[in-house]
């Protein structure tokens, strides 16, 4: 008689996780689609998955440990050795069967038993441009999935239980196995009668109906940081809907979005504006009044200033969102044309025209290529 727990290659006291991954890491070696048919390998798989149905049954198990292979027969026969298709039932019945998605990529398997976390909730919070400058604290109110009161989140009336479905047998999935030329092809759908949850609830609560949860309205407090941008968002995590009986809650996800302020231009974090000034004041100079996100500031336009000529005001940006600095604001002004002039205006003007008939060859100033090589620094 084989040791069942040295084919596994586990102690004697291991735990049932640590038997089903020896058990998987074995199976996976030597299955016999990985193995071209080996009669070697076939013997040795059916050996294994004998070996771990034994080991995973607790009666099963408890009744080996005591009086070893005798204790499974029970004094009267009916225990067997598994056949081949016993254990690729066996297999596949706790693992997906071989040539599942999980198996490909490595990973483990996911059972869906037990409480499902509830919906995640997407709110969008309207932001000035003011809110993202300083950061802002926004109350919101939202209605939200919470446990029922009456069940306390079961789902079943008061003084019953839930039980283990008999269709999934707690797993909650339904798994199909079909074989093609190109090998075991396994399907995986949640459960028909539980709907993936694993298990009934026979007795539903009078209140909520069986879903264990009811909606109500909340007021959701939001801290946004200072220099958020549209588009972007943070998540709430925990604070959205509660999970069908006794499920943990989603999350909430708080999208930004912020209203175009027309006296502005924003690039991330720095902001563009232009400025109308007139003739004199550029060319005599001029302070000028020029609007920030939470006021104005002066700026002094030198004698002799060009149209479209842009300041840059350092720090009078937008803050970076979650670091200690700010952005510029870049103020162009350009000369304002009026569409409409008095008499005196006029014969000033041209007054003006007369003495100054065209812009001298020495007043040009750089062309556009001249500006664009200094820029970049060629």
């Amino acid at each position: 008689m084989a040791d069942y727990y040295a084919v596994l290659g586990v102690q004697r006291g291991s735990s049932d996780d640590e038997i089903k991954k020896a058990y998987r890491k074995l199976a996976m070696t030597y299955h016999p689609d990985r193995n071209n048919g080996s009669k070697e390998a076939e013997e040795r798989f059916k050996d294994i998955t004998e070996a771990y149905d034994v080991l995973r049954d607790p009666q099963k198990r408890a009744a080996y440990d005591r009086y070893g292979e005798a204790g499974l027969r029970g004094g009267g026969g009916g225990f067997h050795h598994v056949d081949l298709s016993e254990a690729l039932g066996i297999f596949m019945r706790d693992f997906g069967g071989f040539g599942g998605l999980e198996e490909m990529f490595g990973a483990a398997r996911g059972s869906s038993n037990g409480p499902r976390s509830g919906e995640d909730v997407k709110i969008t919070v309207p932001l000035t441009l003011a809110d993202v400058s300083t950061g802002v604290e926004k109350k919101i109110t939202i209605r939200l999935l919470d446990p029922c009161d009456r069940c306390e989140g079961t789902g079943a009336e008061p003084g019953s239980k839930s039980q283990v479905c008999s269709t999934c047998s707690g797993i909650g999935e339904v798994r199909r196995a079909q074989r093609s030329f190109f090998g075991q092809f396994v399907t995986v759908a949640p459960c028909p009668t539980c709907h993936g949850e694993g298990r009934i609830v026979q007795s539903p609560c009078k209140k909520c109906r069986g879903e264990g949860r009811m909606r109500g309205e909340h007021e959701v407090s939001v801290k946004i940081p200072a220099g958020v941008a549209t588009g972007q968002y943070m998540t709430l995590r925990g604070a959205g809907n509660a999970g069908a009986r006794g499920g943990p809650r989603g999350d909430i996800h708080v999208l930004f979005d912020v209203a175009e302020d027309p006296r502005f231009e924003r690039d991330g974090e720095d902001l563009y504006t232009e400025i109308l000034v007139t003739y004199p004041q550029l060319v005599l100079g001029a302070d000028i009044s020029v609007p920030v996100v939470s006021g104005h500031v002066a700026l002094t336009v030198p004698p002799g200033t060009q149209s479209g000529h842009v300041f840059h005001l350092r720090g009078r940006g937008l803050p970076r969102v979650n670091a200690g600095s700010t952005g510029d604001l870049h103020v162009r002004v350009q000369q304002w044309t009026p569409e409409r002039i008095t008499d005196e205006e006029r014969d000033l003007i041209v007054r003006l025209a007369e003495l100054q008939p065209g812009v001298p060859a020495d007043g040009r100033g750089k062309g556009f290529w001249a500006k664009m090589k200094e820029a970049l620094g060629a």
